[in-house]
């Protein structure tokens, strides 16, 4: 009987999966590509955020963060995907990947930058570069540029490096073989000790509260954290919303596009976006019409 994996809602994880028998499964670009375009994919309709990745020629690494609470389905629907198409274009039979999926729980901030930093640096322990920047087929090269990725949450790993500087550097000088972790009856925890029994009582948690898929809403998946829905919004506009100049027609329209971040990303209601001081000058009950307007003129320029 396979143990359930440690795991929660909002929960960090370290996952990978190897090619069966050490097959390498992703020796062509197309079948790299292909993996990648199914990430993006699984990831947005699952509602999982890969904050990394590094595709190796028989083995994958993911970081990611378990945002929906729906990992599990996430693993399954990504893998078995891949698999047939694998089977399929290489008139192959049988397991295409070793086994389940593998993934450890990580403890916190600190333990998640050693675990991006090693998952990015494994081209280079492989001997494969001598930089990871050089690596075609990780996340690296996403981080700190002006376009948003598709597949990765760049915002959220920009901002815990804070400069392409310190993510360059910390990465590189991480001289370690594996990473640092503890066994539990349902799997290893990337952490310390005292972190095991909080995952546990948070795992139960999760358990005791589990509902059937048929009966989960899109409204119980996370939004995105208002503090990101403002930090994009500065990556794509190059400007601090509270710099904004909205007595002009410029300044207005990139409120606008700030108002519909906040709803659709954030998730916030009328009352909760008038709060901020960007929309103060503006009356609670016309909040809706100045949506409308910008998410007409956001589709229409699309």
């Amino acid at each position: 009987m396979r143990r359930a994996r440690i795991t929660y809602k909002g929960a960090y994880h370290h996952a990978m999966n190897r090619g069966h028998e050490g097959k390498c499964i992703f020796s062509k670009d197309r079948e790299k590509e292909f993996f990648l375009k199914l990430l993006v994919e699984t990831s947005k309709i699952l509602k999982i955020r890969i904050l990394a990745f590094c595709l190796m020629n028989n083995h994958y690494h993911l970081v990611l963060e378990n945002s929906s609470g729906r990992m599990s389905d996430f693993f399954k629907q990504l893998n078995g995907q891949f698999g047939s198409h694998y089977r399929q274009n290489n008139k192959g039979r049988g397991y295409v990947f070793q086994d389940r999926y593998k993934s450890m729980l990580i403890q916190d901030d600190s333990y998640l930058l050693m675990v991006i930093g090693y998952v990015l640096n494994n081209p280079v322990r492989a001997g494969l570069v001598n930089n990871f920047l050089n690596y075609k087929w990780s996340s690296a090269n996403l981080y700190f540029i002006k376009e948003l990725s598709e597949i990765v949450d760049v915002s959220f790993v920009e901002e815990m490096f804070g400069t392409s500087l310190n993510l360059s550097n910390f990465t590189s000088s991480l001289n370690i073989k594996e990473l640092p972790t503890i066994q539990t009856r349902m799997g290893k925890i990337i952490g310390g000790e005292g972190f095991t029994i909080k995952a546990i009582e948070n795992f139960n948690r999760r358990k005791s509260h589990k509902r059937s898929l048929e009966s989960k809403r899109i409204d119980d998946f996370d939004f995105d954290p208002v503090k990101k829905v403002f930090y994009e919004f500065k990556k794509i506009h190059n400007i601090e919303a509270d710099n904004l100049d909205t007595t002009t027609y410029y300044g207005k329209r990139l409120r606008g596009n700030l108002l519909v971040y906040l709803k659709e990303k954030a998730g916030l209601k009328y009352d909760e976006i008038i709060k901020f001081t960007i929309f103060s000058d503006i009356k609670l009950h016309s909040l809706g019409r100045t949506y409308k307007d910008a998410k007409k003129r956001m589709l229409k320029y699309k």
